[in-house]
């Protein structure tokens, strides 16, 4: 008799032809009982052949399910495949990543070794398209200096409590304790969660030999800049649709740098003093990348990433803190537009 879990995993996605072939096979090809498992891809009116391949697949092997997802983007998409979902443990997967043939096992294995709550292994992030520069990409983003204490991304060495992990692997009682998905989230809904977790008492654990390979797609510059500059927006809006912080410090790190850096050459243009803060906060930006950057050519035996890596963490920092910015301001906008229309809406009703 199998006594191994009944595991649901829900796959969300919108014209993803090109990734969701190799996302199922990996799932498929994980050496967890088929039987004891049932695939979930929550389509968002896909307008390439995403459904097309989704429904071959799922009638040469029956545990896959094509759910459509109307309002497009992820929280609803995750919320559908949660509320059909009938395993013990509900597991997101993302279309881009490829699974480690025991991800599936070692996930489940370790929500009960460890009593987590949720369970996640590190992400490998492969640049999709070849080259120097999506190279330095990838890297920039699986590095400290990049993205700060995101141990999903930088990797540690030991099973580790953390705020978040990428994709996830839960109870599914969790939802019943916590909540679904934060559908105002259009990005970030996935930390949130999390956060929102933790805050109930549920524990993330993040174990290093549970391995996704993540196929980065943005690897030229114009898309590298429009991504980071849409994460650092929504490092903003979701303060204003969640009841907790719906991010981590990391996160508002580049805001607090591209303030920084606008702020004193606002102020050196009134008061020239200020500029000394300007060009004291390039002057430690520029040296902590150059380390990097070395640290970087030094482990990849590569002198010609110090060419590019500077360029890469710039590219990052500076579209991401600038996207907050933005979202600072959409923010305010927002706050106001709601306070009069409120104080209107109390105007008419007030005899």
């Amino acid at each position: 008799m199998n006594n191994q879990p009944f595991v649901s995993i829900v796959i969300p996605c919108r014209n993803e032809e090109v990734c969701i072939v190799q996302c199922l096979d990996s799932i498929i090809a994980n050496d967890y009982e088929k039987d004891r498992l049932e695939i979930l891809v929550v389509d968002g009116r896909s307008e390439d052949g995403t459904r097309e391949i989704v429904e071959r697949l799922a009638q040469r092997y029956p545990f896959i399910r094509l759910l459509d997802n109307p309002k497009k983007i992820t929280p609803v998409a995750l919320n559908i495949g949660i509320t059909k979902a009938t395993g013990d443990i509900i597991m997101r997967v993302d279309a881009h990543a490829r699974l480690k043939k025991d991800y599936i096992l070692r996930c489940v294995e370790s929500l009960n070794k460890y009593g987590a709550d949720n369970v996640g292994g590190i992400m490998k992030t492969l640049p999709q398209g070849g080259g120097l520069l999506g190279e330095a990409i990838v890297l920039s983003l699986s590095h400290r200096f990049g993205v700060g204490n995101s141990y999903f991304r930088t990797h540690t060495s030991t099973p580790k409590w953390v705020d978040t992990v990428f994709g996830g692997c839960y109870r599914n009682d969790v939802f019943q304790k916590v909540g679904l998905f934060n559908e105002a989230l259009a990005r970030g809904q996935d930390i949130e969660f999390n956060l929102r977790l933790k805050k109930a008492g549920g524990r993330t654990l993040l174990v290093p030999d549970i391995v996704t390979y993540y196929y980065y797609a943005r690897s030229d510059l114009r898309s590298f800049w429009k991504h980071s500059w849409t994460n650092g927006v929504w490092a903003i809006l979701p303060f204003l649709y969640s009841p907790i912080m719906p991010v981590a410090w990391r996160h508002l790190v580049p805001l607090a740098y591209v303030f920084g850096l606008l702020g004193s050459v606002t102020l050196g243009l009134l008061w020239p003093p200020f500029l000394w803060l300007w060009l004291a906060i390039v002057t430690v930006y520029g040296l902590a990348s150059l380390a990097a950057s070395f640290q970087i050519a030094w482990r990849e035996r590569g002198p010609r990433y110090l060419a590019v890596m500077p360029l890469a963490f710039a590219m990052l920092h500076f579209a991401y803190g600038l996207g907050s910015v933005w979202g600072v301001v959409k923010a305010a906008r927002h706050m106001v537009v709601t306070f009069f229309r409120k104080k209107k809406q109390l105007g008419a009703v007030v005899p």
